[in-house]
This record gives C-alpha cells, structure tokens and sequence, in this order.
C-alpha cells in the first residue's frame, strides 16, 4: 500500500473519530463513570430548541441525579446514523439512545449484533405485532392527545375560525400531531377551517425554517389565526411569520415561549426528557426492560404549557374547557 493511501486512510478515520467524539461531551477521552450512556441526535442536532434539546436535558439531568458520563453525536443530516450508533455501542456505552424514528431499523439490527448492550430508540416506530429484542426499549407517545388539547385551544382561541398546521417531514408520526389537532378543534369549533401544510418528505423537512415561514405566512393570508406546528427547527420560522403577521403560534416538544414571546400561546410538550432520565435511571438501578413503552396524558407524557408567560393568554373559561377535554381523553 503506497504511503499516500496509508496518510489517507488515516485521515478518513481520524475525521470519523473527531466526528464521533468532537460533537460529544468531553472531547475524545473516554467516559469514567461507572454507567456510560451514548446519545446520537435526529437531524437538526443539539439547539433546536425543540425534540433534541430536551432528549440532552434528559442527559443532563442524568448525570447530575444519577452520577452517569454521557456522549452524544450530532449525525449530520442523518445519512451516518447507523455508524453512529455502532461507534457507541463498540466503545462499551451500557446504553445507547437513537432520538427519532428514524433511527429504528439501525437500531433494531444493533441491538441484535450487540446483545450485551442496551438500546433505547426514541418514537420507535415498531410493526404491527413486531416484538423487539430484550435489549431494546421503544419509546413512543400518545402524540395526538397532547395535540387534541393544544387543537382546543386553537379553537376556542381563533376569532376567524381558520386554524393551521404546519408538519415537518410528511410522515405517519406528524399525521399523529395533525389528526388530534384537527380533532380537538372540531371538538369545540365544528364550523373551523383547519390549513395543513408539510415542509417536504425527507428528513431535512425537520430543519427548513425557510419553508415555515413560507408555509405559514401562506395559512395565515388564508385567514388562520393560529398555527401549531410540528416540524422540529423549521417552527422557527413559523414563529417569525407569526411575528410578523402578529398572529398566534403553538409550539411543539418543548416550552417554546422564550423562541417569540409576542406569538407563542402555548406549547404541546412531550416530555422526552423524561423518557431519556427514565431509560437511563432503569438502566442505573438494573431494571431495564425491552419492549415498546408509551406516554400519554394519563402517565403525563404529554401535556401542553400553562405557566406565568400565557396564563393570560388562557382565560379561565377557556382551561375549564380544556381540563374537560382532558379528563374525557384519559
């Protein structure tokens, strides 16, 4: 092998090796503690102030509550997910945490080449009848009943009865979010209008602020008045064609408020922080169970934001209706 391939090859792996370990916490070194957990992102990474960031509060919380070490990948524009994964779970991680749905057939066929490591696979999406190995735990949610209450609010909050949504990748997972939005706000406005737009139908849908806006400014010249959107780093600029439109949006995953404060009614969260604790807390106290969990209203997996920044956003009438609803879904 001439001495260029050799300076080449060895190139290619040190950039995989940075990739790995430059985009997670602590740099190259190995993890010390007594229970390593690796984490690779869905695409649009660490600050999407949305679906990432709260699988890393999850982490976070982890390893102060519970004394773990932690690692993450951001995986680019998910292309390199499956080697991701692999890295991890050959580097001794006692378990690996893939954050979407895209991650589920890499990271069913890992945990069966690796039986001695955990695996977690945020919104797994499993067959009908599909059991998963032992050592991989699915983690979904009850997405559409967060989504009915939020739709109600839209609803009862809508002065045009037009309404809108806005989906990221064009997929059965988002048409969980649309189908209880559009419910809850027939639920209380039978005669509303529900727009339905979706950014694209491949991955990166989920990280196109530029078609959000787009997407939204073009719901709200139709008449909506309020928008919720699933659709990860692109409600960014749902949020910004709210602002200026000075309309209503409703954010998704996390409390979106603090992304644009003049526009967020509120936010539909599903508490993946949780989900991640939880697996990681199973792992630490060696309970950990495979199988498909999932979290809805009645666990608290999901729920929507009522605090001190929309409480007069939300008059009392208006939550009265809304704990109604959501006794009636539980």
């Amino acid at each position: 092998m001439s001495t260029k391939v050799v300076v080449l090859a060895s190139l290619v792996v040190l950039n995989l090796g940075l990739m790995l370990f430059g985009a997670g916490k602590g740099g190259e070194q190995q993890c010390q503690a007594e229970v390593c957990v690796g984490l690779v992102f869905d695409v649009g990474g660490l600050g999407d102030k949305s679906f990432n960031d709260a699988a890393h509060r999850g982490l976070v919380k982890a390893e102060k509550d519970l004394g773990i070490g932690f690692r993450y990948v951001e995986p680019g524009d998910g292309s390199d997910r499956e080697s991701a994964l692999r890295q991890l779970a050959s580097q001794g991680a006692d378990l690996v945490i893939g954050v979407g749905f895209i991650f589920s057939d890499d990271i069913r066929k890992l945990a069966t080449e690796f039986p001695d490591t955990k695996f977690a696979c945020i919104d797994y999406s499993a067959a009908p009848g599909e059991v998963l190995p032992p050592n991989l735990a699915g983690l979904r949610f009850r997405e559409h009943e967060g989504s009915f209450l939020v739709g109600a609010i839209a609803g009862l909050k809508t002065e045009t009865s037009a309404v809108g949504f806005v989906g990221g990748m064009d997929i059965p997972l988002i048409h969980k979010f649309e189908a209880g939005y559009r419910a809850g706000v027939k639920e209380v406005c039978p005669s509303c209008q529900v727009l339905s737009t979706y950014a694209g139908t491949e991955p990166k849908a989920f990280s196109d602020p530029i078609a959000g806006k787009e997407l939204s400014l073009a719901q709200y010249a139709k008449g909506a008045d309020v928008i919720f959107h699933a659709s990860g780093k692109t409600g960014t600029g749902v949020f910004n064609a709210a602002k200026s439109q000075g309309k209503w949006a409703i954010g998704v995953d996390s409390d979106q408020f603090h992304e644009m404060p003049c526009c967020v009614l509120t936010s539909m969260i599903k508490k993946v922080d949780v989900a991640v604790f939880n697996a990681v807390e199973d792992i630490v106290k060696k309970r950990f169970e495979g199988g498909v969990q999932e979290f809805g209203l009645e666990a608290g997996g999901v729920d929507f934001v009522l605090d001190q920044n929309n409480r007069d956003r939300l008059p009392p009438e208006m939550l009265k209706k809304i704990d109604s609803l959501r006794a009636e879904v539980v």
